[in-house]
């Protein structure tokens, strides 16, 4: 039998407290390898057992690691460059990769902080891959920056990606219904909307290299998006509550501002997401009718 090195909630701990990039992408990856054989050679079962030597506990940073760069400025402050240009495509890259390395945290953190709520084994799985997949989105990214003559961090990001895409995460640090509802259901939602457009820039480009690695951070995010829906029901469920006011309410809780059109239906749909769901928490509508009730 396999056994893991440590409780799974010590190994997100470790990544969350892990700096740099390309380092903490390949504990993310190891120890998410470590997990998945574990599983896969059956010594982690249903029902499980040992539950502190397998999942374990841990106290999760507030603000994870990050490198010194790049530097974090206010979005006024980072020059806008035409994607057009290659100075666009690298500065494009560079957005995208900040946001894969946020995603790698974010997903560690759900593992780490929310111990305490009794979830299946499944939940577990399904973190572990999210996370494991972003880690090498960010890599892939990376690696067409480093292939443009460019690498992560030698821009500065804009601080509405971070520390601001941190504060869905730290608002929601108590409740985990609402961090599957903002994070994957919200955040990475927005992620099926705008990513085709990105892909048909470096397209036009023929960078096909890049295109190849946008491709496959579509398809994927897919899955992030759906394992936020289907756990966000789960709880539902549990809990005897109607999931679509359920998420209205969480989403007018805890993110800040509307979501914004045009949305990726088919995607959405997709990743367990109906118009139903999004739709009523557009600006248009709540500019019309901000306490009205769904």
């Amino acid at each position: 039998m396999i056994a893991l090195s440590r409780p799974l909630a010590e190994m997100a701990d470790a990544v969350l407290r892990t700096a740099d990039g390309r380092e903490k992408t390949t504990l993310a990856r190891k120890y998410a390898a470590e997990w998945i054989a574990a599983r896969q050679d059956g010594a982690i079962t249903t029902p499980l057992t040992h539950r502190e030597a397998i999942i374990g506990a841990a106290t999760p940073p507030d603000f994870p690691a990050r490198p010194e760069k790049p530097e974090l400025k206010d979005p006024r402050d980072v020059p806008r460059r035409r994607p057009g240009t290659r100075e666009g495509q690298i500065a494009l890259l560079h957005a995208v990769a900040h946001i894969e390395l946020n995603a790698v945290d974010l997903h560690w953190d759900i593992i780490a902080r929310f111990t305490d709520t009794l979830m299946p084994l499944g939940f577990y799985d399904d973190w572990v891959k999210a996370a494991d997949e972003e880690a090498k989105h960010f890599n892939l990214v990376n690696d067409c920056l480093e292939a443009l003559g460019s690498h992560y961090g030698a821009l500065p990001a804009h601080t509405g990606m971070w520390p601001g895409m941190w504060r869905a995460a730290e608002d929601t640090a108590q409740d985990l219904m609402g961090r599957l509802a903002v994070v994957p259901m919200v955040l990475e939602a927005r992620g099926l909307d705008v990513t085709p457009g990105m892909i048909e820039v470096f397209r036009k480009a023929k960078l096909d290299d890049t295109v190849a690695a946008l491709e496959v951070i579509y398809a994927e995010e897919v899955g992030h998006v759906a394992y936020g829906s289907k756990w966000f029901h789960f709880l539902c469920g549990r809990h005897e509550l109607d999931p679509k006011e359920t998420f209205h309410s969480l989403v007018r809780t805890y993110f800040h501002g509307s979501l914004k059109q045009p949305f990726n239906e088919e995607k959405r749909a997709e990743a367990g997401l109906p118009p139903d769901f999004y739709w009523p928490l557009t600006d248009d509508v709540r500019a019309k009718s901000p306490n009205k009730a769904d």
